[in-house]
């Protein structure tokens, strides 16, 4: 008998990411620390794009879309995450520019049901000499484009 890869829950857009939160993730209070979402939705996204081959590994001339700078974050806490386990980040966008994004995400249980945390955060491409906002490749806006949130 072999183990089948667990199925991901399905979404109406964008993606579930699994994520695990350990114990040494919380507080002194036993909650998942507020720092910590921003941290795990960060990896979420990196594990994302590293799917579709976008990914930073230490050259800034060489990451190319991995070239990006954030502009803002917010973050609305809705629920406390009181447990270490396996919990997911959904991803998608709300806008795609041409030198800048935002996306939006919700912290939630593994199936997607319960949201712990939501939120957006703007991103801009920069040019790795001037540090400028630079154009999304078409490879990264063809993802981008798959990831967006379609209009109410």
């Amino acid at each position: 008998m072999t183990a089948e890869a667990p199925i991901a829950p399905a979404v109406s857009h964008g993606r579930l990411i699994p994520v695990t939160v350990h114990f040494d993730d919380l507080d002194a209070l036993g909650l998942l620390h507020n720092a910590r979402y921003p941290l795990m939705v960060e990896r979420a996204w990196a594990r994302l794009w590293q799917e579709h081959g976008f990914r930073f590994e230490g050259d800034w001339a060489a990451a190319g879309d991995a070239c990006n700078a954030v502009k803002e974050l917010r973050i609305t806490y809705e629920a406390p995450v009181t447990r270490p386990g396996t919990y997911a980040v959904h991803l998608w966008l709300e806008r795609l520019g041409t030198t800048g994004l935002t996306y939006g995400f919700r912290f939630c249980s593994a199936d997607g049901a319960q949201t712990y945390a939501h939120g957006t955060r703007v991103l801009v491409r920069l040019d790795a000499d001037t540090l400028r906002p630079a154009p999304w490749s078409e490879e990264f806006r063809a993802v981008g484009r798959e990831l967006l949130r379609p209009a109410d």
